[in-house]
């Protein structure tokens, strides 16, 4: 079996969420995915859907500082990240793989930049 490029698979988690397209981030998610945020600790998928799924789409894209695979099939990627209206911010996530889905995202909110 091969080793999935978790790289990529990040890469397209932020292409799907810029522009909200749910069929392409759902095939990236687990059944039993997790998400963590400082308003959202540890919601389920459907919590995520409902809650942070909404802002799909209000980004226009993500320029990537760090993205880093790191042990234990987990990705560290630092963003920043232009909004539709032109604004801009800093984040930092850990995102957790179980083969070639994402199981868990945990977001570290940075600044406005």
């Amino acid at each position: 079996m091969a080793v999935p490029d978790r790289i990529q698979l990040a890469r397209d988690s932020y292409e799907a969420f810029a522009t909200a397209d749910r069929a392409a981030i759902e095939s990236l998610f687990s059944d039993d995915f997790v998400f963590y945020s400082p308003p959202d600790p540890g919601i389920d998928l459907a919590a995520y859907w409902e809650r942070c799924w909404p802002n799909a789409g209000a980004v226009s894209s993500f320029d990537f500082v760090r993205l880093v695979e790191l042990p234990g099939d987990e990705v560290l990627v630092t963003y920043e990240a232009t909004r539709s209206d032109g604004k801009r911010f800093r984040n930092t996530e850990v995102l957790a793989f179980r083969g070639d889905r994402i199981c868990r995202a945990e977001v570290y909110f940075g600044w406005d930049l």
